[in-house]
């Protein structure tokens, strides 16, 4: 397949990320999601390689001067830095693109940096958003704590309570902000009625798509302007890299880039390059992380030192319907609380044999964490009553292992609290 690098410059005349697109791109509209998984984009060496060949360079040679020139200028292709550009990680952010439905990515070092990088890009002084409670712990930091101090004012609502969105308008408000399903209680918000109401106030929602990743959900075909993913999470399935990217349309992405420049949150290509051989499998593994999260909900709603099980899969879930429509699964990810307070949920924990004591999520090894204490810790006790995180909360993200190997091994630990 051949590639054309498309010209992109700046006001400072480098050319921005992305630049290499397939000459035939419009054919992979027509592929099944597994397909564009693997067959997005495909960067050759030259020397035949099958699988996509790692680019660990920092810098780039050039035949002249004037080549130099021209491809710092933006007119002719090439590379100039890997901190500005890297095969590897073009063909990261062309794969998450093609699997978003997004014109194009830019990946950068980790998930909250993907997070700050478009706050940072998108946001001045003055400007006001509206934020979910239910999103990751250091996702409330960055809006609460830092982007305060820019002058950039954060109101925060209760994920799937409309009203409260509709009611923090405000004339200087510029983007709404959710993750949905939410951490760790998997509750659903309505991308499509969001995104509307962001649009008709002239915001852009954005929406962190972590726990389904676009094999099960694409927020941008529903009206969402950028979604942000946490790689390190299910995008590369098995715990080994840190990494993050943000897709959307090109004119906000174009303004990423510059700040993630500037900033230097760039992503290694080695990372980059580990995450394009994860997508390759994403579409099997998460049918897998779903087929057996339902299984495993199902089990703990029979046992009888569970108060409540939380998952949209289950269908007294009061975001089960929604999700129904606007996800094609229902995600690796349950949480539920047992009968008792952190002495008990800490026992279940400390009982288990193989599957993980850690806060990560999306590995092929099951993990296990209790959120009051670990992912949600510095929230203040009234914010975590405010989003159901309760001492006697546990979360599991279930991996590949065998369920009924699961089931037993989660067993043991509920076995230590049964009366």
């Amino acid at each position: 397949m051949k590639y054309k690098r498309i010209k992109k410059t700046t006001s400072d005349h480098l050319p921005l990320n992305n630049p290499l697109q397939p000459e035939n791109s419009h054919e992979t509209d027509e592929w099944a999601f597994a397909t564009r998984a693997i067959r997005t984009g495909c960067i050759r060496s030259g020397e035949g390689e099958h699988s996509e060949a790692l680019y660990l360079t920092s810098s780039y040679v050039y035949d002249s001067a004037a080549q130099a020139q021209a491809v710092f200028a933006g007119d002719e292709p090439g590379n100039v830095y890997s901190r500005y550009t890297n095969p590897s990680v073009i063909l990261f952010e062309q794969r998450m693109a093609a699997l978003e439905g997004g014109e194009a990515g830019c990946a950068t070092s980790s998930g909250m940096a993907a997070i700050l990088g478009t706050c940072m890009a998108l946001l001045q002084s003055g400007d006001h958003v509206i934020c979910s409670r239910s999103v990751f712990g250091t996702t409330v930091t960055i809006f609460a704590k830092y982007l305060a101090r820019l002058g950039i004012e954060t109101s925060f609502v209760d994920l799937t309570d409309y009203r409260q969105w509709r009611e923090a308008i405000r004339p200087e408000t510029k983007m709404l902000f959710l993750e949905t399903p939410s951490n760790p209680l998997g509750d659903i918000a309505d991308i499509q009625a969001l995104a509307a109401l962001a649009h008709n106030f002239g915001a852009l929602l954005v929406v962190d798509n972590c726990f389904c990743t676009p094999a099960l959900q694409q927020p941008l075909t529903l009206g969402a302007d950028i979604v942000v993913h946490s790689a390190t999470k299910y995008i590369d399935g098995q715990g080994r890299c840190l990494g993050g990217i943000a897709v959307g349309r090109e004119e906000q992405i174009n303004e990423l880039q510059l700040w993630q420049r500037a900033a230097g949150a760039c992503i290694s290509p080695f990372n980059a390059w580990v995450f394009n051989k994860g997508l390759e499998t994403l579409s099997l593994r998460m049918e897998a992380h779903c087929r057996g999260t339902v299984e495993l909900a199902e089990w703990l709603q029979g046992q009888s030192v569970i108060e409540k099980v939380h998952y949209p899969g289950l269908q007294d879930h009061p975001g089960h319907e929604l999700a129904l429509r606007q996800q094609q699964g229902f995600g690796g990810v349950l949480s539920f609380q047992v009968k008792g307070g952190r002495e008990q949920a800490w026992k279940v924990i400390d009982q288990v044999k193989f599957i993980s004591r850690t806060a990560n999520l999306g590995d092929t090894r099951s993990t296990i964490t209790h959120p009051a204490t670990t992912t949600h810790c510095r929230l203040s006790e009234e914010d975590k009553d405010r989003t159901g995180i309760t001492e006697n909360l546990i979360r599991i993200a279930v991996g590949l292992e065998n369920i009924e190997d699961i089931k037993k091994d989660l067993d043991k630990g509920l076995s230590s609290i049964k009366c």
